[in-house]
């Protein structure tokens, strides 16, 4: 498991127990179903990224620069 991961989990577990023992409200979604929702989208999140981070693109010759010339137009 990933260091980043560890302190993630230990930072929102210290986040709920201090907001429940000084009976606070807790910033995060009451319902099993929003957090849930915030699960989803980050896992979401982090698939799209790996896969755009993996994929190279396809048409990346047909994407003009600074000028909009693709290299097709180019002379």
């Amino acid at each position: 498991m990933s260091w980043k991961l560890c302190i993630g989990l230990l930072l929102g577990l210290a986040i709920g127990l201090g907001c429940r023992w000084l009976g606070i409200p807790v910033p995060a979604p009451p319902m099993l179903v929003g957090a849930s929702l915030v699960v989803a989208m980050t896992s979401g999140y982090l698939l799209a990224d790996h896969y755009i981070a993996t994929h190279p693109a396809h048409h990346r010759n047909n994407c003009g620069g600074p000028s909009g010339d693709t290299k097709e137009t180019r002379t």
